[in-house]
């Protein structure tokens, strides 16, 4: 009985999931005005303490990338509520509306995060959906808006959460909030937290590490809000030496946002018309990107 309790959910009829969409909270669109004014304050003070954290041109491309992922969202949302709803009508363990829900919903949502984030970082095609947010060479607020517009592409890895029976609106608040966390970490301003926070959560010591181009610090500390993932599968790297931002190979137009969509995608269409061979073609679309980066730098052929 217990179980039927909680996995017995109806189904959503259809015709009730416009009404049932608008009923979601928009949390990232309640939170955006803040989160602009954090951005000025934080511009501000660094140039009164003068402090280099903010570059015209990266920040004018985040703010770009940014601009283009709301316009994107609003359509990815509607095609992800509707996608929820199917999946929840077509399990048989459907779970009701219960706010608790949001709870394991949202550690099993950060453990998909994990692994999703992981491979953007080893695999090349995976990787093009990615990039953006690392080739900023500055490390502050604006770079949370520095997001590929191919970056929904990765919803597919995300497809365990609702195929589990978590409701439509759960999964949709479990979403936003995961988003809206990953905004305080990218800033300098806060140095490390008690040693608790920072044992368990992706907070900005950690997270610097994870942008940092040291080869100590590359493809390190994946978490998004829990860091203990990275702890249990050997991924964690402490913030020591000063982390220098940005990627390996310099990437240019930092401020036209197709270009930091894009450029990567471009590059793995030159690459696979020049190789030869399938397997040759295959690793060009998903070799690991850190290993291409070193042959090119050692001028060797993949």
């Amino acid at each position: 009985m217990s179980l039927l309790f909680i996995f017995g959910a109806d189904k959503i009829p259809w015709h009730r999931i416009e009404s049932l969409k608008d009923s979601a909270p928009e949390i990232i669109l309640w939170a955006a005005p803040a989160m602009f004014v954090f951005v000025c304050l934080e511009v501000f003070i660094s140039y009164r303490q003068n402090k280099k954290y903010y570059n015209k041109i990266e920040t004018l491309g985040s703010l770009g990338l940014g601009l283009g992922n709301v316009v994107i969202s609003t359509w990815i949302k509607i095609l992800l509520f509707y996608m929820a709803v199917w999946i929840y009508n077509l399990v048989p363990w459907r779970m009701e509306l219960n706010w608790w829900t949001f709870i394991p919903c949202y550690i099993l949502f950060d453990f998909c995060s994990y692994w999703t984030h992981n491979i953007s970082h080893r695999q090349r095609f995976w990787w093009a959906t990615h990039v953006a947010h690392h080739s900023g060479e500055h490390y502050n607020l604006s770079v949370s808006f520095r997001l590929s517009w191919m970056q929904y592409l990765k919803i597919i890895f995300l497809l365990p959460i609702p195929l589990l029976g978590f409701h439509p609106i759960i999964f949709f608040v479990t979403n936003q909030v995961a988003i809206l966390f990953q905004f305080w970490v990218h800033t300098e301003y806060i140095r490390k937290l008690p040693p608790i926070i920072e044992y368990l959560f992706a907070t900005p010591s950690n997270h610097r590490v994870h942008h940092g181009s040291q080869e100590k610090y590359i493809n390190k500390n994946y978490g998004a809000t829990f860091i203990v993932w990275d702890r249990l599968f050997g991924t964690y790297q402490k913030e020591e030496e000063q982390v220098i931002y940005g990627i390996t190979e310099t990437v240019e137009h930092k401020g036209n946002p197709l270009h930091l969509n894009f450029h990567e995608f471009v590059a793995i269409v030159r690459d696979v018309r020049q190789a030869r061979g399938w397997k040759d073609k295959l690793f060009y679309i998903f070799g690991n990107p850190s290993r291409m980066a070193q042959r090119r730098k050692e001028k060797k052929p993949v």
